[in-house]
């Protein structure tokens, strides 16, 4: 008989599948294949940053966004990393497309691992299939899968990374973390959380030298990209997360209530209900949460971080007060909805065990009847097929729009500057001066603005634009209704091209301008 590794039997072990459990997997997977399929891409802004870096990379420019300009402007180096390889492999440049197969499948794969950590929670299929099929359906997790973002492969690792440290595979879990802090670096929360656990059970072991051996593993997937990002950046870390910090202007409670609200109403239940119900709501969910975990704890020691996550995940962008992307709140959701949906079982089964299935099927049918209650069967925008309501993408569209004017009139080393950078600089292709500073650092200096020229949480000072100089400028109306627009340099070097009619964000239209000189 052949000889066969350890780590070889330990992964024949992990995968032994039950048949029911076969089944319910396939089904499951099945599920979360349509309903990112179905809808067609409908790409969000900040994608095509990364789109634009994996096709400069791929073309030999090198991982820039604008040409010769080493500034590290994307979160996610893996995704970008992956969708360069995958453009090599195929010799497809349809970016959007590629994300969208990606996607469908990291989501696919994260339900199939959310189940199996509801196996492990409860060891009942129908806690673990309750959980993976809210998600599968959630719009918090098909919206991103479809707008190109890297949101559904970030929460596969982090699951599997969970995954494999409730069942004790540390050396997995090392990998799984490495690769989850390359795909985004909010990640850090769960993963701390897990090495904590992890390092503390060593150390009562007496076992440092593993630790160090599987700290070795992460350290040793992490180092490529330290190395790279020192020496090329001059930082691994994205230079966005220090500009987004000064650009934008918030209430010091924005973010609070922002989750508050969000973590009331997992299901979308707002739509449904009254607004004075939600505070009745978010007892009703945090209790099921606390039972949930705590069966989970009692099962398996090592399930505290999984329980943990969903709040630390909310005490860090509480205190730290950022500007909530709508994409900034999936990650603990899958968490959160896996920990409801124990909980509820934890309560009824203990009441009495004869209406725990009942119970548990009425819940998933209200709380997937409030989830496809979120979605739109005919969009009035973008392709005419179902999806989530909050898969928005008119904003992108009008800059498509206004992209494909400046286009016909721009010379090839012309400049463009804009707020929202993502389709303009993609479907122009022209060099970009970026006024949030993602990508121009010399923007920051122009942060944070006077408090005046504020109208949203966000304000373009006339200075920035005046020192940055560009050939063509294209912003929404409000981004510029204090600060630049009333400037009167700014209205002498400058003429309005064209305006696009909108009144996203309270704005008056899309505003295209062109140097006055020309």
């Amino acid at each position: 008989m052949k000889k066969k590794f350890p780590w070889q039997i330990g992964w024949q072990i992990e995968w032994q599948i039950e048949r029911p459990d076969r089944w319910l997997l396939v089904g499951l997977a099945i599920v979360a294949l349509i309903a990112r399929l179905l809808p067609g891409p409908r790409i969000v802004d900040d994608a095509y940053i990364t789109f634009r870096y994996a096709h400069n990379l791929i073309t030999g420019h090198g991982f820039v966004y604008n040409i010769g300009e080493r500034v590290l402007g994307t979160t996610t180096p893996l995704y970008t990393l992956l969708m360069a390889g995958l453009a090599l492999l195929t010799g497809s440049r349809d970016f959007p497309t590629l994300a969208l197969c990606v996607n469908a499948v990291a989501g696919a794969a994260a339900v199939g691992l959310l189940y199996r950590l509801g196996k492990r929670f409860s060891g009942h299929r129908g806690v673990a299939v309750g959980g993976a099929l809210l998600w599968a359906i959630a719009p918090y997790s098909v919206t991103f899968a479809i707008g190109g973002m890297e949101t559904d492969l970030t929460i596969a690792l982090l699951l599997a990374a969970a995954d494999a440290h409730i069942a004790g595979r540390s050396r997995r879990m090392a990998v799984w973390c490495a690769l989850a802090l390359l795909a985004r670096p909010d990640t850090a929360i769960l993963l701390g959380l897990l090495w904590l656990d992890h390092g503390w059970e060593r150390l009562r072991q007496r076992r440092p030298i593993p630790l160090l051996k599987e700290g070795m593993i992460t350290a040793g997937i992490l180092a490529p990209w330290i190395a790279f990002g020192t020496l090329y950046f001059g930082s691994p870390l994205p230079h966005s997360i220090a500009a987004k910090s000064v650009t934008y202007r918030l209430p010091p409670t924005a973010a609070f209530i922002r989750l508050l609200q969000h973590y009331a109403t997992p299901f979308f239940e707002h739509r449904i209900l009254p607004p004075t119900m939600l505070l009745g709501t978010f007892g009703v969910y945090l209790a099921l949460w606390a039972f949930g975990g705590r069966e989970a704890i009692r099962r398996n020691r090592r399930a505290w971080p999984i329980v943990v996550y969903p709040w630390a995940y909310f005490t860090v962008f509480a205190i730290a007060n950022p500007l909530l992307f709508r994409w900034y709140l999936s990650p603990p959701m899958p968490f959160y909805f896996l920990l409801i949906v124990h909980g509820l079982w934890v309560i009824i089964h203990q009441a009495g065990r004869r209406c725990t299935s009942v119970g548990l099927a009425m819940f998933l049918l209200a709380a997937a009847g409030c989830t496809l209650n979120a979605w739109e069967l005919h969009p009035d925008h973008g392709p005419d097929r179902p999806a989530p309501e909050m898969a928005w993408f008119q904003l992108e569209l009008l800059y498509s729009q206004a992209a494909d004017i400046v286009r016909t009139q721009a010379h090839p080393d012309d400049t463009l500057c804009a707020g929202d950078i993502g389709v303009l600089g993609y479907r122009t292709g022209m060099h970009i001066l970026d006024t949030v500073g993602l990508v121009t650092p010399a923007s920051t200096r122009h942060y944070p603005a006077d408090p005046d020229i504020y109208v949203i949480n966000y304000a373009i000072p006339a200075s920035l634009v005046l020192d940055l100089d560009p050939d063509y400028i294209v912003i929404l109306e409000i981004y510029g209704r204090r600060g630049l627009l009333p400037d009167t340099e700014f209205q002498a070097r400058y003429r309005l091209i064209e305006t696009l009619e909108t009144d996203i964000y309270g704005s008056k239209g899309m505003l295209i301008f062109g140097r006055a000189d020309r």
